[in-house]
């Protein structure tokens, strides 16, 4: 293992200090967009699952193969290109990768356009996804290193939120896109994935300008440039704000290491953290089973029951991906102010009791199509913004050498358990056409949700404005000299 010299740094606490500003605009949009784009393309093929399905559609496959087989290959993928890139992250910095699994990503969706087999299709959601799940650990540990952390909560929520404005758009577009007056069968759905393409191409970019994390630098033997590119930002806010920029206050010594092994990333998680690695698997998988149990089959259900037409649930579904993002639009702020441990855990109970809920009203035959989409429109406000302080909560509990590899172990691992499994589990017992199975799939979901609450209520960490690095001191830190917690968020 290389060595470096010991170096004294006050990048950490230099970021943490600075006031919102354009350039913080410049990286949520170049990083954070890109959920729009997931969002986007995962709705439009939950939503076109039917139409792949008809015959004329340029694919043989049926309707479960698409909200089954094919959603667990992408899960799949994303476990392990979360994994893979998720190392690569660590080793490499946050930007390269960060790139590079956008590309990934972009090259596979388009290619999923040109299916022609439902092999070929299956082949590139699984790849899909292997690129998405490597954009899950880049891009959170980026943004989690470049965001102030007075706003980091709110932040991370809202960006992970953004999911469901692409999903809002996917409903939308697939109507469209499904309408055959308009697109031929076997061409609408192709389009929908070339439009994807287009905005990633853009969203590539501008992601161009997002610079390297500097607290991964001066970690990797590059301290020179972290604290030159923390300065040209300060330049940049002060030339903006027409003031200078206060003190920045603490200190960090740090040994640098080029790299960390596996060994020294699983004693600091499973050893070192044990207690957290156990909140971060609650909630990953808690989310999980939550979001299967319910977009998995939402298509199927109003299908089905409610004798809702195929080229009409995009409606629907728009209704419900506007309760997700108002989540942790709404709430964001929250989890910054009231606490971690309050708003992590509350939403999540309140999510699975909501949906225990709606689980009963179903089974006693209380909702039609408008009821039911309108109680999976209230569940999922609050669930969203659960699901989003899992992904914030795992990028900043351990410390930073292992962060993108912890984001991607807890993600690989909680989506595994309720990703893989969900998809095959509950597309069968929502298309069974049998109430007490559709009962069944809500129950699970909400159980395990309820679950992921409980462990936060005893164990969530009081994250709310505090350093990355007082919340969990870097492996490489000789001698610290603490790190103060920045002063409160303005008033908005």
């Amino acid at each position: 293992m290389t060595t470096t010299p010991t170096i004294t740094t006050s990048v950490p606490s230099r970021l943490d200090r600075l006031p919102w500003s354009r350039w913080h605009w410049t990286v949520v949009i170049g990083l954070g967009t890109v959920w729009i784009l997931d969002g986007l393309e995962v709705t439009v093929v939950g939503n076109i699952a039917g139409r792949l399905s008809e015959q004329g559609s340029g694919l043989s496959i049926t309707s479960g193969g698409v909200t089954g087989l094919a959603a667990a290959l992408y899960v799949a993928g994303a476990c392990s290109g979360a994994l893979f890139f998720g190392r690569l992250t660590d080793l490499f910095g946050r930007k390269r990768l960060f790139m590079v699994t956008l590309a990934v990503y972009l090259t596979a969706t388009a290619l999923t356009a040109l299916s022609y087999h439902s092999w070929w299709f299956f082949l590139f959601r699984f790849l899909t996804g292997f690129g998405i799940g490597g954009e899950y650990a880049a891009i959170n540990s980026a943004i989690d290193e470049l965001i102030p952390a007075v706003y980091r909560g709110r932040v991370d929520l809202i960006i992970n939120g953004s999911f469901w404005l692409g999903a809002i758009a996917g409903s939308l577009l697939s109507i469209l896109m499904l309408d055959t007056s308009i697109f031929a069968k076997d061409v609408g759905w192709r389009l929908t994935f070339g439009l994807g393409v287009i905005l990633g191409l853009v969203i590539l970019l501008v992601r161009r300008h997002v610079p390297e994390s500097p607290r991964w630098l001066f970690i990797h033997g590059r301290a020179e440039e972290a604290e030159a590119l923390v300065t040209t930002i300060e330049k940049r806010i002060e030339a903006e704000k027409g003031t200078p920029l206060p003190p920045a206050k603490g200190r960090l010594v740090i040994r640098q290491r080029e790299s960390f092994g596996f060994r020294d990333i699983a004693r600091t998680v499973f050893s070192d953290y044990r207690s957290r690695a156990a909140l971060g698997l609650a909630l990953f998988i808690g989310q999980a089973f939550l979001y299967n149990a319910i977009t998995f089959g939402f298509g199927a259900i109003l299908t089905r029951f409610f004798g809702v037409s195929t080229s009409h649930t995009g409606y629907f579904f728009a209704v419900i991906a506007v309760g997700n993002f108002l989540g942790p639009l709404f709430l964001g702020k929250l989890f910054d102010t009231v606490g971690r441990r309050i708003m992590i855990s509350s939403t999540y109970l309140l999510a699975g009791v909501l949906l225990f809920g709606t689980a009963w009203l179903f089974g006693a035959g209380h909702l039609n199509a408008v009821t039911l989409t309108a109680c999976w429109a209230v569940v999922l406000f609050f669930a969203s913004a659960g699901a989003s302080s899992a992904y914030l909560t795992v990028s900043e509990i351990f410390p930073m050498e292992t962060r993108a590899m912890a984001i991607a172990f807890f993600y690989a691992v909680g989506t595994a358990a309720g990703g893989i499994s969900g998809p095959l589990l509950f597309s069968a017992l929502t298309q069974s056409g049998v109430v007490g199975d559709t009962v069944l799939a809500f129950d699970i979901g909400a159980a395990l949700m309820c679950m992921g609450g409980v462990v936060a209520a005893f164990l969530a960490v009081r994250a709310e404005g505090r350093s990355l690095e007082d919340i969990a001191a870097p492996l490489s830190v000789h001698s610290p000299d603490p790190l103060p917690s920045p002063a409160p968020a303005p008033a908005e």
